[in-house]
């Protein structure tokens, strides 16, 4: 089958599972997942979704997440886009049983019912930053290995005539990122995206290097990506004042020119100067941190991540990366939070050899685990470990050993750092960058890899699992021809073949994240 009839297939397959055309109020996407805005999430099969040969798995948050994996997500989502526009205008018009209001407060009053379980200030806030800085990480990848490649032919003396090329190519998006972040800002606080763009440009203008504030002479892109989140938002609330206050006969000239010239000038003689102090102050602190207590800090760092991430904190980090990218070519704290991923993959390695019988599980693990090596580590958390409950600590376990791995090497002088965000695991050998030579970098953090795998398999293989947790996951959910002519039985869940004798409890689904069993 040709790739983009792959890809339609898995949009058709997906559309009638979550509702049709009819339920979904929006879609987007992000590195791994496609996100559904549904006006009945009542109306979604989950089941049969994770049951889909290219479904990973489904995350429930503000929307409704389907995980397909890099890649393929950005391929997939267009044809779903496709599909539900075409859905809509074919769908014949409905017989209201109820009026068409009351049928648009059920949507939203179970809109609002999902929304509110994670609609804390602290965690919208944090996905309004998630969304600002998100929609960069693609060039961020791209710019990212491009200079890598760049490093390592300057390094070996190749290709001298087009290495300055490169350079430009790698350079050119870090150059104006800053324009790009308030960009998104603008247009994530309700502002107009153009003017929040405009006012952080002033930020990377090599002309504010003739303007003196607070005593000192600014340079051109102090403040960086904190500065122009900062110039933007100020601009949303300038341009949102204006438009209550100026006649709308004059909106079109007077609201732009004082948002501009407002946000401008306290950027130029106030944000500059407070976001670069604090932008040199986080590259401080985490230069700082890992050189005196890098093991220390980079096994809590490894150990916390995974339930960083199901708390959506993990969000939080993503300007400090950012920030850290810009001032020193790399961030050094993603691949100590990689080691998290590491742990997880270990976990399911000792899943699959401590669950010999449970083939269910196995061949979710099968399944979820080139992806997981990959950085991909939903299906592994929400299939394997999340379910079973240990898996889950110990898989932190192996994440902590591996970013304490990584971040001893740091104290010890070699830094290994990130020249992008977003990949993690196998995918992030192309980003990898450091202070003494790539083959250096690339042997630590393959070792942190290794330590991180050990680690996590050996935590789970002799501590993950109670009694009672064998008992009820060790069994075969595969009926076997004596049991079905023996029984009469096909239903692989009543089949009671337990490793320490105890009967299993029928009707668990040892794959779904909805409940962990007792005695975990």
């Amino acid at each position: 089958m040709a790739t983009e009839d792959k890809n339609r297939a898995t949009a058709a397959a997906i559309l009638p599972l979550v509702g049709g055309a009819a339920n979904v109020a929006s879609i987007a996407h992000c590195m791994t997942r496609l996100r559904l805005g549904l006006h009945d999430r009542s109306l979604v099969d989950d089941e049969a979704l994770k049951a889909l040969p290219a479904v990973l798995g489904v995350v429930e948050d503000d929307t409704y997440q389907i995980v397909l994996g890099p890649g393929t997500v950005a391929r997939v989502t267009p044809e779903f886009e496709q599909l539900v526009e075409e859905g809509r205008e074919a769908a014949p018009a409905p017989v209201a049983a109820v009026s068409a209001e009351e049928l648009a407060a059920q949507g939203a009053a179970i809109k609002a019912q999902q929304k509110a379980k994670n609609a804390t200030p602290f965690k919208l806030f944090l996905r309004r930053i998630a969304n600002i800085f998100v929609p960069l990480i693609p060039a961020l990848i791209g710019c990212g290995i491009i200079a890598g490649l760049n490093g390592l032919l300057v390094n070996l003396g190749w290709l001298p005539a087009v290495t300055p090329a490169l350079a430009a190519m790698a350079s050119g998006f870090m150059a104006l990122i800053a324009v790009f972040v308030g960009y998104n800002t603008a247009k994530e606080f309700g502002g107009t995206p153009i003017l929040g763009g405009a006012v952080a440009a002033i930020i990377v203008f090599p002309g504010v290097a003739n303007i003196d504030a607070f005593g000192q002479t600014l340079s051109p892109g102090q403040g960086g990506v904190l500065g122009a989140l900062g110039a933007a938002v100020l601009a949303v609330y300038v341009e949102k004042w204006c438009r209550r206050w100026v006649p709308e006969a004059l909106d079109v000239l007077v609201t732009p020119t004082l948002t501009v010239l407002i946000s401008g000038l306290v950027t130029i003689f106030g944000l500059m100067y407070v976001a670069g102090e604090v932008s040199s102050a986080i590259g401080t602190f985490a230069d700082w941190l890992l050189a005196n207590g890098g093991a220390g800090a980079g096994f809590v760092l490894g150990g916390l991540f995974l339930p960083l991430v199901m708390l959506g904190l993990h969000q939080a980090l993503i300007p400090i990366h950012t920030t850290l990218i810009e001032q020193q070519g790399y961030t050094v704290l993603l691949p100590i939070l990689a080691m998290a991923g590491a742990g997880q993959v270990g976990a399911a390695m000792a899943v699959y050899f401590r669950l010999p019988r449970n083939e269910s599980i196995r061949r979710t693990i099968r399944s979820a685990l080139p992806a997981g090596l990959l950085g991909v580590g939903e299906p592994l958390i929400y299939g394997v470990s999340l379910p079973l409950g240990r898996p889950f600590i110990t898989a932190c376990v192996g994440g902590a050993f591996g970013g304490g791995f990584v971040g001893l090497f740091n104290q010890l002088g070699d830094k290994v750092g990130s020249t992008a965000i977003g990949p993690s695991g196998w995918a992030l050998f192309p980003l990898v960058d450091g202070n003494h030579g790539l083959g250096t970098t690339i042997a630590i953090y393959a070792g942190g890899l290794l330590v991180g795998y050990v680690a996590g398999f050996a935590a789970t293989y002799f501590f993950g699992f109670s009694k009672d947790l064998l008992s009820e996951f060790n069994v075969s959910q595969e009926p076997t021809p004596s049991t079905v002519a023996a029984t009469g039985n096909t239903h692989p869940a009543q089949e009671a073949v337990p490793a320490g004798g105890t009967e299993h409890r029928g009707g668990t689904d040892p794959g779904s994240p909805a409940k962990a069993p007792a005695g975990v």
